[in-house]
């Protein structure tokens, strides 16, 4: 849960794949053939915008820090996790009902919330959890929680029942825990953020940035080679990783020491190879820019046995990636976005919506954005490839 403010002035990034420049209710965004695969194209059309401000209250509990968002079809509502580490209350996730439909979004309700469980059972004590993302999976819910480098408290993916009671845990991988001389392992705040389910039923687990074995994390000049783990969902091993190229930072801070970043903050399967990535970046004095990036698993080279990327010698193709969406470029001015989900719109309409995190600062608001899906990728399964 990186502090990121909002922007003090607009800096639009300009975006090839755009076909429109307005906010208009309709206004549409088309990726024809990304990484010149015309399979894969995507088309999207704009719904608008629903904010909650910061310090709403809901049963006595302070709203905000939504973090990863995933629908519900049998409920019609989604789920959305709090990043609060169990400081304002206990690690929840919340039931949300989302208005959209095809004329646009019209509101966000909070349905209940319901308290995450740690193994023993009980909630979660404050700071022994940081929750970043939610999916529905086959056997319950699925969630991650980042970790905390600085006092070398692990990430983990784990599986929750409706009622968020602990069912399991999956296998964390040599190299990914923290460590005292961090030489491998997380970085502090660019760790687990991403989480995606597959048709297959295999999970998606995306580091933000690099591991410290892996070289450095993104910058003005240089990207940052992230981890994508794939895991078998029924059983929670590890079946592959995958390198996910993050960009370099697309803008520089207003004064010379602000501070800056860029980072893969969320993660959404399409199909069993294919996936939405949101690449979310802050510049101090500017504000966050968002992109939407289709990245293809297909191909990509399996880097499990790799121990550092940094120090490897072997060929290494990472995923191909092509950027979709940049939501300054349409006209928006997006906050601190790191939840993605698709879903039904009270029509049937398809749709993706967006969710930020407010960090719970009056500087900051919980944002929505929904889009109608107007094409998605043509889906083939190769799944079998792992």
């Amino acid at each position: 849960m990186t502090k990121r403010f909002l922007a003090t002035a607009a800096f639009v990034l300009l975006s090839s794949t755009v076909t429109v420049r307005a906010t208009d209710i309709g206004a549409t965004a088309e990726t024809a053939c990304p990484f010149g695969d015309c399979a894969a194209g995507i088309s999207l059309s704009y719904l608008g915008e629903f904010v909650i401000p910061t310090g709403q209250m809901e049963n006595g509990v302070e709203f905000g820090g939504i973090s990863g968002l995933d629908f519900d079809a049998a409920t019609g509502h989604y789920l959305a996790i709090s990043d609060d580490r169990s400081d304002k209350a206990p690690a929840r996730f919340y039931e949300l009902d989302v208005d959209v439909d095809a004329s646009g979004l019209k509101g966000v309700s909070v349905v209940k919330h319901v308290t995450l469980k740690d193994k023993n059972g009980e909630p979660f004590a404050a700071k022994t959890v940081d929750p970043e993302s939610i999916r529905l999976g086959k056997d319950g819910i699925y969630w991650g929680s980042e970790g905390d480098a600085k006092v070398l408290l692990p990430p983990f993916v784990r599986v929750a029942a409706p009622d968020g009671t602990f069912l399991r845990e999956f296998k964390l991988p040599e190299g990914f825990a923290p460590t005292i001389d961090k030489s491998t392992g997380i970085r502090d705040n660019l760790a687990f953020e991403d989480l995606a389910v597959a048709p297959s039923g295999d999970v998606f687990l995306g580091v933000e940035a690099a591991l410290y074995q892996d070289g450095p994390k993104p910058s003005l000049t240089t990207g940052s080679l992230s981890r994508i783990i794939r895991y078998d969902g029924a059983t929670g091993e590890p079946k592959a990783q995958y390198v996910y190229p993050v960009s370099p930072i697309p803008q520089a801070a207003a004064k010379p020491d602000g501070g800056n970043d860029n980072g893969m903050s969320e993660m959404l399967a399409l199909d069993d190879h294919r996936l939405l990535a949101v690449e979310r970046s802050y510049a101090e004095g500017v504000g966050n820019n968002i992109k939407i990036m289709m990245m293809d698993l297909a191909d990509a080279t399996d880097i499990s046995a790799i121990a550092s990327l940094a120090k490897n010698d072997q060929r290494v193709v990472p995923v191909r990636k092509s950027q979709i969406l940049d939501l300054r470029a349409i006209g928006l001015v997006p906050d601190n976005i790191e939840a993605m989900s698709l879903g039904k719109a009270k029509d049937g309409t398809d749709v993706l919506i967006l969710g930020s995190d407010n960090n719970f600062s009056a500087a900051q608001k919980t944002q929505f954005y929904a889009f109608k899906i107007l094409r998605r990728p043509q889906q083939y399964d190769i799944s079998s490839d792992g």
